[in-house]
């Protein structure tokens, strides 16, 4: 309250200013202020990639299911195989398994929709044409199959496998499937310090027909034949916990790679 020069007594209602009592005055510059930055797309949003991690725990106990044959168009094969082991016994089931379990994530963590070809190292199979299936319900952007492999124990070293030409069965896959080979052998070598095979393949790759997984598969595909699993110093790799999540991260960088380049 103030009183002016003629004696009247003029009273200033602050809270008829300040928009009611107790209420704060609005800000002249809310309306200007810039929206929050939206974060950045994650890499692999959108994509889809079904990991198939090869063979299964239960595969050895059910030889009649596991060779039970099946059509993969170049000729008929056993629905799945038990798998190769080192000479300590650890089994290439349980080996592609625990890559996969680790490379789940880091893909998710990328924004990708991941698919496994089986939910844990326990079970039977599935048959080959059924892991291809899978991939092919999905849509998948890219399919990697992953093993270890058994050559001659002086054999060391990895390789990826691409699918062969099979005319009027595969012909839209082989070029992007070697690309997406091309991308996981030259991530795979930085990341983990594996030469190529010295034993198969050329330049760390190799074309085969003789696959169902890649045969029957309608989606970029891959296998990667890891390390040699009868060599004493891939499998002392391969054997160890901190060593299989460097091939995880690296699979993770060599999808990645092929994905981003991919559009």
């Amino acid at each position: 309250m103030r009183v002016d020069r003629s004696g009247f007594v003029v009273i200033i209602m602050l809270a008829a200013l300040s928009g009611g009592c107790g209420a704060a005055a609005p800000d002249p510059r809310a309306a200007t202020l810039p929206a929050p930055p939206s974060p950045p797309p994650k890499a692999l949003a959108g994509k889809v990639v079904v990991i198939d991690p090869g063979h299964n725990g239960g595969n050895a106990a059910n030889r009649s299911e596991i060779d039970r044959q099946v059509d993969i168009i170049t000729q008929r094969k056993a629905c799945n195989a038990v798998g190769f082991e080192t000479a300590a016994g650890y089994q290439e089931n349980a080996f592609a398994w625990s890559v996969a379990q680790h490379l789940k994530p880091l893909l998710e963590e990328m924004g990708a929709e991941v698919v496994l070809t089986r939910p844990d190292d326990k079970g039977v199979g599935p048959c080959v044409t059924e892991r291809a299936a899978i991939g092919n319900d999905a849509r998948a952007d890219a399919v990697v199959s992953i093993h270890g492999d058994s050559g001659e124990p002086s054999g060391h070293g990895f390789h990826v496998v691409v699918p062969g030409l099979i005319p009027g069965h595969n012909d839209e896959v082989v070029k992007p499937s070697r690309r997406l080979g091309l991308a996981i052998r030259d991530a795979y070598w930085a990341g983990t310090g594996l030469p190529y095979a010295n034993y198969r393949g050329k330049d760390g790759l190799r074309s085969r027909t003789d696959l169902g997984g890649l045969n029957l598969s309608k989606r970029p595909a891959v296998f990667i034949e890891c390390g040699n699993m009868r060599n004493a110093g891939d499998a002392a790799k391969m054997s160890d916990a901190t060593f299989r999540k460097r091939i995880a991260g690296a699979l993770a960088n060599g999808i990645k790679s092929f994905l981003e380049g991919a559009g």
